[in-house]
């Protein structure tokens, strides 16, 4: 049996398919490679492992995946113990922002104490960043979160912000209090998706309050709706960060009776020397915004 095959195998049936094989596998393989090559696994087996659509292991993929699930996945663990305890591979989840605004001097840092680090990083809503945790794809997250983390999680709470509703500058609203005020709200409501925890509980207030205004565009990250505000599309609910500019054509309207959104990081397993330092420069970094 082809011991590469059956690894290419181990992510198929642990990832769900061979496109999220594809995200995870550590180097670079092509979706035509592990095809190729789990059907070459399949012929030498003379069984089938999987079903294609929807994925699903066949009782032999099952019974193959249980032989070999032990190894592959102690295989980091092992080679850490060889290597003093030092972890190798850090894998990041985040949002856009985070990654490109704050994530380059946390690794700077970490990267100095842990020489020849590897790190993956990973783009995602919150509730995509808490599938690929709850799924080992990654090893934290740095996101918008709720207080309590779910059972089986950790999080530490890094910032609490503001949430404000965005506006074009040319906008004759002084305060979001003209809008409760109003019968109906005629502008466009632009948020993060339903599941998220900010739109959650702009919503949540909402309702509170009585007013009825519900989402007419959903975007995918804080930067689209500051775009699409900035296009004349309707008005966005987002949070205020320290130090950061809008765009000129931009302006925030407070909503001091308004719950704060949390930003911190959350992970699962054990503790290790790593997450801690990057913990550590995660907080400082924190309090270097606020």
């Amino acid at each position: 049996m082809n011991v590469h095959h059956l690894e290419l195998f181990y992510f198929v049936a642990k990832h769900g398919g061979i496109m999220p094989a594809v995200r995870n596998i550590p180097y670079g393989i092509q979706q035509p490679a592990i095809s190729a090559q789990v059907a070459q696994l399949e012929e030498f087996l003379g069984v089938t492992l999987f079903q294609r659509r929807p994925f699903a292991l066949t009782p032999e993929g099952e019974k193959l995946f249980a032989f070999c699930q032990p190894f592959f996945a102690n295989l980091d663990k092992m080679a850490a113990e060889f290597q003093g305890g030092r972890a190798r591979h850090f894998r990041i989840g985040a949002s856009t922002i985070i990654l490109r605004d704050h994530l380059p001097r946390l690794l700077n840092g970490v990267r100095k104490k842990f020489p020849g680090l590897k790190v993956s990083l990973r783009e995602g809503f919150p509730a995509q960043l808490e599938d690929m945790l709850a799924k080992d794809e990654i090893d934290l997250a740095i996101t918008l979160i709720e207080e309590k983390p779910q059972a089986g999680f950790q999080s530490l709470v890094l910032l609490k912000l503001p949430i404000v509703l965005l506006v074009a500058k040319n906008s004759e609203l002084k305060s979001a209090a003209e809008l409760w005020a109003r019968d109906k709200i005629d502008e466009a409501l632009i948020c993060l998706p339903a599941q998220e925890a900010l739109t959650k509980r702009f919503a949540t207030r909402l309702q509170e309050l009585g007013v009825e205004w519900f989402p007419s565009i959903e975007a995918s990250s804080a930067g689209l709706i500051e775009t699409y505000v900035e296009n004349g599309l309707g008005i966005g609910v987002s949070v205020q960060v320290p130090g950061k500019i809008l765009p000129k054509t931009v302006r925030a309207l407070a909503l001091p009776d308004f719950p704060v959104a949390v930003i911190g990081a959350t992970w699962r397993g054990k503790k290790s020397a790593l997450r801690d330092a990057f913990l550590d420069m995660a907080r400082q970094r924190a309090q270097e915004l606020i």
